[in-house]
């Protein structure tokens, strides 16, 4: 009985992993508006009745990938803790953010046609967390800035900053490609990103040796 369940369980995780796959692609290059349930299940591979089963609406699709993708940008943020040093912990940070960039595109475009189209679908509870989240790394940055490891820094403002040019290489890919004078990005591409952003960002902040 208990294997039958978790068999039930495997496959139903799958299947949604499978449905929300198919639904960022399509959400992301056809907005919600243009997305119908039938695309999503053709996508997927799977009958419509099966994404009913699953998901009881697009809307829901549209705001479990909106949840997911908020999920990978906290799990970034980890490494910004007063457990660390600031250079290592802005470095893993930037790294992490682009890594999640590069491997979730589709979901990052997404995000970005949603905040242009009025954030419709970024519930409050999506805001609050998001808000509860700043808040409390902005105040381990300030920590950093009290203890003297940092130069004073406007840790909201400084957290904008690294949250576009992270997100840029995502959401504009074709515009950064060309200027790297390339076809498209690999991951090479987002490594010398990391690099760049870190070193730069942190001789602004890091106050100087001696």
């Amino acid at each position: 009985m208990a294997k039958a369940r978790d068999q039930e369980e495997r496959i139903s995780e799958r299947n949604r992993r499978i449905i929300l796959k198919a639904g960022i692609e399509i959400f992301a290059r056809k907005g919600f508006d243009g997305t119908r349930i039938a695309e999503i299940a053709e996508a997927s591979g799977l009958p419509k009745a099966n994404v009913y089963y699953y998901f009881s609406s697009k809307e829901e699709i549209y705001r479990a990938i909106i949840e997911h993708l908020i999920t990978g940008w906290d799990n970034a943020l980890k490494f910004i803790s007063p457990e660390r040093e600031p250079a290592e912990a802005f470095r893993l940070y930037i790294k992490a953010k682009l890594d999640y960039a590069r491997k979730n595109g589709a979901e990052s475009r997404l995000f970005a046609s949603e905040i242009i189209q009025g954030a419709r679908f970024l519930t409050k509870k999506d805001r609050d967390h998001m808000r509860r989240v700043t808040d409390r790394h902005v105040t381990v940055v300030d920590g950093w800035i009290a203890s003297g490891k940092l130069l004073p820094v406007d840790a909201r403002h400084l957290f904008i900053m690294l949250w576009a040019s992270t997100q840029f290489y995502a959401e504009f890919e074709p515009v950064a490609a060309d200027g790297l004078g390339k076809s498209r990005l690999k991951v090479d591409d987002y490594e010398a990103a990391a690099t760049a952003i870190s070193e730069t960002i942190l001789r602004g902040i890091l106050p100087a040796a001696g």
